[in-house]
């Protein structure tokens, strides 16, 4: 991606993060420099559990940030398989693997990303079953679907390699949960390899979007030769 989108991007997180700070709407000291964990993402789970693709999900795939705890919480106490991945991407089988069938804690405390590490199986992609929906984590989003995280690119991977395996496709619900505030009404830059979203849930509506987007699979030529060796699961696929 160029500087200038890599610049436009940054501006637009530090505009959503200061909105954020400036109507004391989330739970940290600060949203900068993260995955905003905003009040009400409580409400935003209760919405979203209310639709149809939700209730009729069984297998949900959610980022590990403290903003999405609650959808997890609520996928594991609706009896749903739900896959997180392990921080970073950074073992040989990188996705834990929660079963509200044979986990032995609550569903709060395991969907927490602490809990999880020491409760749940890792496994690697071609072992998991297809996902139905996907939660994703974000700083900002339109009402195009597209969606910036906070820059470290990992769920546009585990997106990408979920894609590969078969396992997303054009059925599988994307949607994220955000605070109203990270809803904006400016472009945001996206490249082939960006994950958009069909829906945004935030406490008080859903929005459906206007141009969704999902990526094929890997983009092979938009990673860095530091993140493939960083990262077992695309050195396995590259055949590295």
């Amino acid at each position: 991606m160029s500087a200038t989108h890599d610049e436009a991007k940054e501006r637009v997180r530090a505009q959503v993060w200061d909105a954020l700070d400036a109507a004391d709407a989330v739970y940290d000291v600060t949203a900068h420099g993260r995955i905003p964990n905003f009040k009400g993402s409580d409400g935003a789970a209760n919405r979203l559990a209310a639709l149809d693709a939700w209730k009729r999900a069984k297998v949900v795939k959610a980022v590990p940030d403290k903003a999405q705890l609650p959808v997890r919480a609520r996928a594991l106490a609706e009896g749903k398989l739900v896959y997180m991945a392990v921080p970073k991407l950074a073992t040989a089988k990188p996705f834990y693997v929660l079963d509200p069938a044979v986990l032995e804690v609550p569903p709060h405390e395991a969907a927490t990303s602490r809990v999880a590490a020491t409760v749940a199986p890792t496994a690697d992609v071609d072992a998991l079953r297809p996902v139905d929906v996907v939660v994703l984590g974000s700083v900002a989003v339109n009402c195009t679907g597209a969606r910036i995280g906070k820059g470290a690119g990992y769920s546009d991977i585990e997106f990408a390699l979920l894609t590969e395996a078969g396992l997303v496709n054009a059925e599988t619900l994307v949607v994220t949960t955000v605070h109203s505030l990270q809803v904006i009404d400016v472009p945001i830059p996206t490249t082939e390899h960006d994950v958009n979203v069909d829906l945004i849930v935030t406490p008080d509506e859903i929005i459906t979007c206007t141009t969704p987007h999902r990526p094929t699979g890997i983009f092979w030529e938009r990673l860095d030769v530091a993140k493939i060796a960083a990262i077992p699961a695309l050195q396995a696929r590259r055949g590295l």
